[in-house]
């Protein structure tokens, strides 16, 4: 997983509550592996972090 917080739709919106900002302080791209998304997905899911929020900008054609 390629997470790119400049193509994020909600960036600034949504920044203070993203796994991302929480966690590295909102860099411009962040890429994670499968063990390391899974291991952020088992953190969200026991509260310990807030979950990704990212919601990627629909490019036009």
């Amino acid at each position: 997983m390629i997470i790119d917080c400049d193509s994020c739709e909600v960036r600034g919106d949504a920044c203070t509550e993203c796994v991302v900002s929480v966690l590295l302080g909102a860099p411009p791209t962040v890429e994670l592996d499968s063990s390391e998304q899974r291991a952020i997905d088992a953190l969200a899911d026991a509260g310990m972090v807030p979950r990704l929020r990212l919601v990627p900008i629909e490019k036009s054609a």
